[in-house]
């Protein structure tokens, strides 16, 4: 009888929730079809903690209680990348996977494909290649250094490619895969569909703006967070706003402030579930937002987009048509062109079809023959 693979899988941060689910999900239905090929350990490795930003995503997405949770907690970025690499190497000592992997780039993400390169484990990145080339980005560093020491970097789109190839790294070690949040996406329609959180925002479909930011850039100034909230202050004169606040926004606007009572048409909501943030994306007249992952979900649905940083890792959601790159001095402009344009634009991008993990899956066996 063939060993099965056995595969460590990592997860650290709500976005690297939406993108194991599938990759759980696929092997899960390869075990009920009497596949005895792979097997999974899932790895929490703690960096994010506070159960509104981590559990209801492991409950909403169906994924099981972690096999291990590192308990890494916060810290700044070298301390929590610190714990996490001293957490994870006895426990990849004592188990030797036959391949690690890695989502996305958040802290875990480069913590964990680091160790295994000390270690000699294999490492399969999915969402590698993406860059936004701005270095003051903790998570380009993150993409950086993870693409550089992983075996298999497994891409989600051609641009990501085409950023590997001219960081050196050999097409032997390269796959388009596609986008696996897209996948999750399209597992959650019919409950997201079923969602409640219009009704309890009392908003309309397509008459309503969603907001989610988050980035310090963004939130950690008072010049900064000032003209942002007044400039959504007034987009909600125009356009009812529902803006999940994350703790960091929040408590930013508490330190400077900042006024953030919700009223009847600017709604300040506490962070909302993976479901409700797909609900409110579908329907949104137009996205806001400084969140990588919001500006691929508003593109698979066509709904415009406004990104308030001065570069984007996802090019292809520009490329596309659907997203727009903007800045505090121009974010109000860009909120009155946008309006003043088709309420769906763009065009979904190649292999962003819900089959993402499939090809994941395949990949990582193929480069093990």
């Amino acid at each position: 009888m063939t060993t099965p693979l056995k595969l460590m899988i990592v997860a650290g941060a709500r976005p690297n929730f939406m993108k194991v689910a599938p990759l759980i999900k696929r092997i899960e239905f390869m075990k009920s079809c009497g596949s005895n090929d792979m097997q999974y350990i899932l790895v929490h490795t703690g960096q994010h903690y506070d159960p509104l930003m981590s559990g209801i995503f492991f409950r909403e997405l169906g994924i099981p209680n972690p096999d291990i949770n590192l308990d890494a907690g916060s810290g700044s970025q070298a301390v929590q990348t610190a714990n996490i690499m001293m957490r994870f190497e006895p426990l990849c000592t004592e188990t030797r996977p036959d391949w690690v992997v890695v989502v996305g780039d958040v802290n875990s993400t480069m913590a964990c494909a680091l160790v295994c390169a000390k270690l000699g484990v294999k490492v399969a990145h999915v969402e590698a290649g993406l860059r936004s080339f701005d270095r003051t980005m903790p998570e380009e560093i993150n993409r950086v250094v993870t693409d550089t020491v992983a075996d298999l970097l497994l891409t989600p789109s051609a641009d990501a490619n085409e950023n590997l190839a001219n960081q050196g790294i050999p097409e032997s070690r390269l796959c388009l895969v596609g986008n696996i949040m897209i996948d999750a996406l399209i597992d959650n329609l019919a409950k997201s569909r079923a969602s409640t959180i219009l009704r309890t925002c009392q908003v309309q479909p397509m008459e309503f703006a969603y907001v989610t930011l988050h980035r310090p850039s963004n939130v950690d100034h008072p010049e900064s967070l000032v003209a942002i909230m007044s400039a959504l202050r007034e987009l909600s004169t125009h356009l009812p706003t529902v803006f999940p606040m994350h703790p960091r926004t929040r408590k930013m606007c508490q330190q400077f402030g900042i006024p953030c009572e919700p009223d009847r048409r600017l709604k300040l909501l506490d962070p909302v579930g993976y479901h409700d943030s797909v609900c409110l994306t579908e329907n949104a007249r137009l996205v806001v937002t400084d969140s990588g992952g919001l500006q691929e979900e508003s593109t698979y649905f066509r709904t415009p987009c406004i990104t308030l940083r001065p570069n984007t890792e996802r090019p292809v959601t520009v490329t596309v048509g659907s997203n727009r790159l903007t800045s505090i001095g121009n974010l109000r402009a860009d909120i009155a062109d946008v309006l003043s344009q088709s309420p769906r634009q763009g065009r979904i991008p190649p292999l962003w079809d819900g089959r993402t993990s499939e090809r994941v899956i395949e990949a990582i066996q193929k480069h093990c023959q």
